[in-house]
């Protein structure tokens, strides 16, 4: 409730200051005119004409109402701290956005900033799963990322770190730096930091970033001193370019803990389907039911080339795929598969959620998919099968077992299935990192992709 307040207080003074100077931009313009001219006047004798005192800016009023939205924008985004709290990834997304930025109004800046201050553990989390996660797979891997994992890594490598001050590499690593620094309540990477390194580097020496101040002669004689934060790194340079950054233990274990609290300290899918039921496996146990959010289902019908419908007329209509979907729920994918003018037809093994589907009007049978004879006559398979143990395998070679030839199976997985087990064969895609949260979990997911070639015979039931 506290948290809220502020909030509101907060964003409505800036809003306030906003809408009080867009509407006095007018009046700005022609204040600056009128000044302009007591300058012409105050420097001549009667206004007698010399030659130029300058030249008057004609302002638009548009364009100084458009800088002021951004300007608002960007001072709501400071005032709150956003910086500390949200992921590179929705950094960049943000100076994009206020680019051409949408009204700045109470709803919009609650609708952009509000979850932010309602889950800040959750977008600092997010943010460091997401920066380890584009490093390597290994954090892509559940069961790499639990407690007490001995296979986690402890260095990661930056090509093309250089000679430059700025560039890809030293932006990633800046990138892990604050996500890290935002999880341990540390300062953010500043500029000051990076000439340490610099000057670590110049020597020939790996550069600690372990508090310690460090210190150089510049070209005029002048001692130079900057200052590093304690994070537990190291980072040495190659004379290829590349720069490999070294964990701490204790940064280490930071980073597992971390990754952990974000993915769940137990994870379902990582463990053997005979493993016995533990706290933490329990409701996983319960169907692995979770059900596929809008983004999510919308970026597997693209992945199985299941165009949108046009409001253009004169365009041609997609095809009107015949569609399976194994694992219905209750009915997402199939919302959306009518939705692109597809004919679809859902298997659900729980009666209940088969039955709000069929209540939406889609056609799906009550049963287990596993046990439903092969027809292989439909163009597409999308599905998001049970995560626990392997049982996803199962589910995808029964269900390519329904294609004709020509057709495609789009699925979505456990990351663990691309990174890990590496059962199944076909082309990739990794989800955002979050992609199911809204659904209840954490758990990184990726699409497998399975064409089924044009002159194979179908398969037999």
């Amino acid at each position: 409730m506290t948290t809220a307040v502020a909030l509101q207080r907060t964003v409505v003074d800036l809003i306030n200051e906003y809408a009080e100077k867009h509407d006095a931009i007018d009046a700005a313009i022609a204040d600056h005119d009128a000044a302009f001219d007591r300058l012409g006047m105050a420097a001549t004798v009667q206004g007698t004409f010399v030659e130029p005192v300058g030249s008057k800016s004609y302002l638009r009023a548009d364009d100084l109402r458009r800088n002021l939205l951004r300007s608002g924008w960007k001072a709501i985004y400071a005032r709150l701290q956003i910086d500390r709290v949200a992921s590179a990834k929705d950094k960049q997304l943000f100076e994009r956005t206020i680019a051409a930025p949408p009204p700045l109004t109470i709803e919009n800046a609650r609708a952009t900033f509000g979850d932010y201050f309602e889950r800040p553990h959750f977008h600092i989390l997010r943010g460091l799963a997401e920066v380890f996660a584009d490093l390597d797979p290994a954090y892509k891997s559940h069961s790499k990322v639990r407690i007490g994992v001995k296979g986690l890594p402890k260095r990661i490598i930056l090509n093309g770190w250089g000679e430059y001050s700025y560039g890809y590499a030293r932006d990633k690593f800046r990138d892990i730096v604050n996500a890290l620094a935002a999880y341990q309540g540390k300062p953010h990477f500043e500029h000051v930091e990076m000439q340490a390194i610099s000057v670590f580097h110049d020597r020939g020496e790996d550069a600690e970033l372990d508090g310690a101040a460090v210190t150089r002669t510049d070209r005029y004689g002048k001692q130079e001193q900057f200052q590093t934060v304690d994070r537990g790194m190291t980072i040495r340079k190659f004379a290829n370019g590349n720069a490999h950054v070294f964990f701490s233990t204790w940064t280490l274990l930071d980073i597992n803990r971390a990754l952990a609290e974000f993915y769940g300290e137990v994870l379902p899918d990582a463990e053997d389907d005979d493993a016995p039921v533990r706290a933490g496996t329990a409701v996983a146990k319960d169907l692995q039911f979770y059900w596929s959010p809008s983004p999510v289902v919308a970026a597997a019908l693209d992945y199985a080339d299941i165009p949108e419908r046009s409001t253009d007329r004169w365009r041609q209509p997609p095809p009107a795929y015949r569609v399976l979907e194994p694992s219905c729920g209750d009915g997402r994918i199939l919302d959306e598969l009518r939705a692109r003018g597809c004919s679809a037809l859902g298997f659900e093994v729980d009666a209940a959620r088969a039955a709000q589907a069929r209540a939406k009007g889609h056609a799906v049978v009550t049963g287990n998919f596993l046990d439903q004879v092969p027809t292989a006559d439909f163009d597409r398979v999308v599905m998001n099968p049970p995560f626990y143990g392997r049982h996803y395998a199962k589910h995808i070679r029964h269900a390519l077992k329904f294609l004709r030839p020509g057709g495609e199976l789009v699925s979505i997985l456990p990351a663990t299935s691309r990174y890990d087990h590496d059962e199944l064969t076909g082309e990739w895609r990794d989800l955002p990192v979050a992609s199911f949260a809204e659904a209840g979990t954490n758990v990184p997911t990726v699409m497998l992709r399975i064409r089924v070639p044009a002159e194979a015979r179908a398969i037999a039931a």
